[in-house]
């Protein structure tokens, strides 16, 4: 893929600043589409192309999709699982990717990688597979991806377009902010004896560093064949809330009291238990490296640097 052009929406948060850097170390041409309303203009590399656009504006999905793209990869949502505005929320993620595929259809560029989401699976027996069914999401952000999913099997069994879904675990690393890492460093540098944690702290889910997530990505995008295929990304062992917390507190040398709000859940539509199998990429060629207490250790590590 090196010398390819590619643009990433999204990439001035997390996964998608990760993704802009690999793709410019690798030689692409890069161009980076965000409005910066949750990603940082310090986070896209140097050598890629910052443009500020808002992709549920389908004019500046217009100005940034142009017929010289070799590859969309489609990142920019709103991320927030427990979203203030639900409708808002449904409405502009789902926009967004139709707006997308419309104008690839338009224009003629034809391959999309897009970020999904393990929550369009709901409660599902574990670990869940690519193809269990039926597919019940819990929360509107859930139903959502599902929905985008939907538009893109359309568009790549109809009208040309080559697809890779990515369904995430829970991915963490330097620079995040509003992940469950990352609020327990803000909490904790605030105040080291006392953490709060949401539900009862046994919530059990996959997680996976950002850098892993890349690497992964970008192996499914040059290996996998066929019109449109669908790969969970994640690691092959989970780790509890509590046990973040742990982590968390080992790396900045506090040892807290913990506070917990209660429940089974987080927040309304938390998934209390995930891990996602991890075979089909495997299969592919990828093997996850390292556990997810080893994922949440160095994103902690990270952001006890930044925080």
């Amino acid at each position: 893929m090196t010398g390819e052009r590619a643009l990433v929406t999204g990439g001035a948060g997390l996964i998608g600043s990760h993704l802009a850097r690999s793709l410019v170390a690798d030689g692409a041409d890069v161009v980076v589409a965000d409005d910066l309303s949750g990603g940082r203009r310090d986070r896209v590399p140097d050598g890629a192309d910052l443009v500020e656009a808002d992709m549920t504006d389908a004019d500046d999905v217009a100005r940034v999709v142009t017929s010289d793209l070799d590859r969309v990869y489609h990142l920019a949502a709103d991320p927030a699982v427990n979203a203030d505005d639900r409708r808002a929320q449904v409405e502009a993620n789902t926009k967004m990717t139709y707006d997308v595929l419309e104008r690839m259809a338009d224009v003629g560029v034809d391959s999309l990688a897009f970020t999904s989401s393990s929550t369009v699976y709901g409660e599902a027996p574990l670990p869940t597979p690519e193809d269990y069914a039926p597919l019940e999401p819990i929360s509107e952000y859930g139903a959502a991806k599902l929905a985008d999913e939907a538009l893109i099997s359309t568009y790549a069994h109809s009208y040309g377009v080559t697809a890779r879904t990515f369904r995430f675990a829970n991915v963490v690393g330097p620079g995040q902010r509003g992940n469950v890492v990352a609020d327990f460093v803000e909490k904790l540098r605030a105040d080291p004896t006392t953490l709060e944690i949401l539900g009862d702290g046994r919530q059990e889910k996959s997680y996976l560093h950002v850098e892993d997530c890349v690497a992964a990505m970008r192996h499914v995008v040059r290996e996998a064949e066929g019109p449109l295929v669908t790969v969970n990304l994640g690691s092959r062992t989970t780790t509890s809330v509590r046990r973040v917390a742990d982590i968390v507190g080992e790396v900045l040398g506090v040892d807290p009291t913990y506070e917990f709000t209660g429940g089974d859940r987080g927040w309304t539509g938390d998934v209390p238990r995930m891990r996602l199998s991890v075979e089909k990429l495997s299969g592919i060629g990828f093997e996850p490296p390292g556990s997810s207490d080893e994922a949440v250790r160095r994103a902690a590590e990270a952001l006890a640097e930044e925080i």
